[in-house]
């Protein structure tokens, strides 16, 4: 029936109508959210610390450019978006016109997209008359047009570069931070707040960067247990009065925090376990669902880092999590032996894939610990063997990783064994 009124279409009519039975205010729980300061747990001297570097913009001056270091779900990027939105509004009563733009450079990886981005972000058309078209310019053009942009609308802009490390070059900084030195900004300041995981990030960056940065460096330490907890109890009205058992959000909390003081993990964890408890038509949501919406986000997390990568690299992670499901009492492994059992997976006529040398199969890896993905140490031998030999372990569980990559239908037919 087309009016929806009855048969199937009022059926629906009628879920659309009900009241969820779990989740009162859902959006509390994502991860992108950046609430209101009462809600920051634990990171009152990283918001002062970053808030003192960006404070002479308020008042259209230059800010200090800013690294920030730390591991995933430590609070970078919510501190980052919590001051700079701060420093925006508070700009206002000082005459100042403050501009903010953030970039996930895991998204956004080559230095055209990230001006594209930022110009997009920036600009006003009306006020301005400048188009950004997302192709047909040189990457001297975009420069052009977003030097533009900023001289025309704002006294200050600060741009946050997430991930930074995932950049492909790092000529943005050297763009960005030299702008006015340089004569491409007539009255706009800009600073820069670069996010990484990655403490060595720094080492990457050649000296004339180095030398126009002048940065200010700050390191977030993990969550301990205990403000996991409190940033969970702090958003408990994500959910309905009552549909929270009393152990869901300790255990939530101390599952995120053997994973190095995970915030994101904790409020993953937390919002799938309540998916799970409203999929599974339950009233509570209870200590099994935590446990089970572990895994779910574990997995979830996995297949976003492993998202459009070439069969190749599928091949080389699935030989390092068969040689860790094989040897559970050792974590790390030569490439030599990730090798061998390489070649076992791509002389399976299934794959249709060829089998790489050693060499290139280690720079799979190589990629793979760029992306996070994996870890790599080195190691000296001695005597004859006296050359540096990589060693490779996982970042996730073999099971986690196996069961993301049995998701490719090339894969899906392999024995985990």
């Amino acid at each position: 029936m087309e009016d929806g009124t009855d048969g199937e279409n009022g059926s629906l009519e009628d879920f659309w109508a009900t009241e969820d039975p779990i989740f009162s205010r859902k959006e509390l729980l994502d991860i992108d959210l950046v609430p209101n300061e009462d809600r920051i747990i634990g990171r009152d001297s990283e918001i002062k610390n970053v808030a003192s570097s960006i404070h002479p913009a308020v008042k259209g001056q230059s800010p200090r450019n800013t690294l920030i270091y730390g591991k995933t779900g430590t609070g970078k990027s919510l501190v980052a978006k919590h001051v700079t939105r701060s420093a925006q509004q508070y700009s206002v009563e000082n005459g100042t016109e403050l501009g903010r733009a953030y970039v996930d450079c895991t998204q956004t990886k080559t230095e055209t997209r990230v001006v594209i981005n930022l110009a997009q972000t920036l600009n006003d058309p009306e006020e301005t008359g400048i188009s950004i078209p997302v192709t047909g310019l040189s990457t001297d053009v975009y420069y052009e047009r977003f030097w533009s942009i900023l001289d025309h609308c704002y006294d200050v802009a600060i741009i946050i570069l997430d991930e930074i490390d995932k950049l492909q070059d790092s000529e943005i900084l050297m763009q960005l931070s030299r702008a006015g030195e340089a004569g491409k900004l007539d009255s706009c300041n800009v600073g820069i707040i670069a996010i990484s995981n990655k403490i060595s990030f720094k080492e990457s960056l050649d000296e004339r960067i180095l030398s126009s940065l002048q940065d200010r460096e700050f390191v977030f330490p993990p969550y301990d247990a205990n403000q996991l907890r409190e940033i969970m109890s702090n958003r408990e009205d994500a959910f309905r009065d009552g549909v929270l058992s009393d152990d869901v959000i300790p255990l939530s909390a101390a599952f995120a925090a053997q994973e190095h003081g995970d915030a994101r993990k904790a409020l993953d964890i937390l919002r799938n376990a309540g998916e799970l408890a409203k999929d599974g038509d339950a009233e509570e949501v209870t200590e099994e669902h935590v446990r089970n919406a572990r895994e779910r986000a574990d997995i979830d997390r996995f297949s976003q880092l492993l998202e459009g990568q070439p069969t190749q690299i599928k091949a080389s992670v699935y030989a390092l999590s068969l040689l860790a499901e094989q040897h559970s009492d050792r974590e790390e492994f030569a490439t030599r032996e990730i090798y061998e059992t390489y070649q076992t997976i791509t002389s399976d006529s299934a794959l249709g894939i060829e089998t790489l040398s050693q060499r290139r199969m280690s720079d799979k890896l190589d990629e793979q610990v760029f992306l996070d993905i994996l870890g790599r140490t080195e190691r000296v031998g001695r005597g004859y063997s006296s050359g540096v030999t990589n060693y490779y372990y996982l970042l996730e569980d073999p099971s986690v990783v196996q069961a993301v990559i049995h998701d490719d239908n090339r894969f899906s037919e392999l024995d985990r064994t």
